[in-house]
């Protein structure tokens, strides 16, 4: 709060003062966290292996279609 930071994670319900979130931002962080964790499981992305970025955006582009494609 002390930053201006907004919460996106709600609170658990136990809370006895819940924090407020946006339902919305929360849906499409979730959505990113979840796109990063499949294409963690390519090893090349989650190692880097490529040098240039060049090449390392490109299999993003190859990971994300594999993934679409299933």
């Amino acid at each position: 709060a002390d930053i201006g930071a907004k919460a996106v994670i709600p609170s658990t319900r136990s809370r006895s003062e819940p924090i407020p979130h946006d339902p919305l931002i929360y849906r499409c962080r979730n959505r990113i966290e979840r796109c990063f964790n499949k294409l963690k499981h390519f090893q090349r992305f989650a190692t880097r292996y490529d040098r240039r970025a060049s090449h390392f955006l490109a299999f993003i582009h190859l990971a994300a279609a594999m993934i679409w494609m299933r």
